[in-house]
């Protein structure tokens, strides 16, 4: 049987590593970004900062997929910065659209998900959060690894939860990895020295990370439902 699969966040990064990965497979994928392009017209687009967006997306997925989504992949998410010295109003802003887009719409596509697999025999849900949700981040991203924390405790909910009515729910957690964001910030935090806290020498690579994901979508034994997959070159080990 062909698998159904949505993903979000797929214009770039380890998003579009996730559809190129699946290309090869027997797989129809719906990917979704933040606003139209015409390079990527079969995209859902919707601003996850819309707390009406996850359900549109996941309506509009189940139209395009006749009605069945056998694989949920949240993998949209945004690292901004905000300054502990920041005007009150602007830290505020910061956390609300940070935890929004990264934990209350990955949460809200969870939720349909789940209702869903309960009627169709289960399905397979994997989150996409970092190595901040255990290490933590830096002094300006609190709410950044927050979110991620987030992600990691509402997967293990889920799987403890559903793995009864064959729903899984698998969490990975990659550190640095090359894609626009990580690039940036490298590039902002002297890249040399973040690199020589990576016992492997080098970033990530986003097809590590879609292999990774793959896995988990379509091979992954039920009984690993709660795991956390780490892939972040030993720089932070559990």
């Amino acid at each position: 049987m062909t698998i159904h699969i949505l993903a979000t966040g797929t214009s770039r990064g380890i998003g579009r590593a996730v559809l190129d990965r699946f290309g090869g497979e027997d797989v129809r994928i719906v990917g979704h970004r933040s606003s139209a392009a015409e390079d990527d017209p079969a995209s859902i687009s919707a601003d996850l900062t819309d707390p009406t967006a996850p359900r549109r997306i996941w309506e509009q997925a189940l139209e395009t997929l006749d009605g069945r989504i056998d694989v949920l992949v949240n993998n949209a998410g945004i690292f901004e910065a905000a300054s502990i010295d920041a005007p009150d109003a602007a830290w505020a802003e910061a956390w609300n659209r940070t935890m929004q887009i990264n934990l209350a719409a990955s949460a809200d596509l969870c939720r349909h998900a789940v209702l869903h697999f309960r009627r169709h025999g289960g399905g397979r849900i994997v989150n996409v959060a970092s190595r901040a949700a255990y290490r933590g981040d830096s002094p300006a991203h609190w709410h950044y690894a927050a979110s991620k924390a987030g992600m990691v405790a509402m997967t293990k909910t889920i799987a403890r939860g559903y793995a009864a009515e064959n729903i899984l729910a698998f969490a990975i957690c990659p550190g640095f990895t090359m894609t626009g964001m990580a690039e940036d910030y490298l590039a902002s935090r002297g890249g040399d020295k973040l690199l020589a806290d990576i016992p492997l020498g080098r970033v990530a690579d986003p097809a590590e990370v879609a292999e990774t994901v793959r896995f988990l979508a379509l091979d992954a034994p039920a009984s690993m439902t709660g795991a956390v997959i780490d892939i972040n070159g030993a720089s932070y080990v559990r």
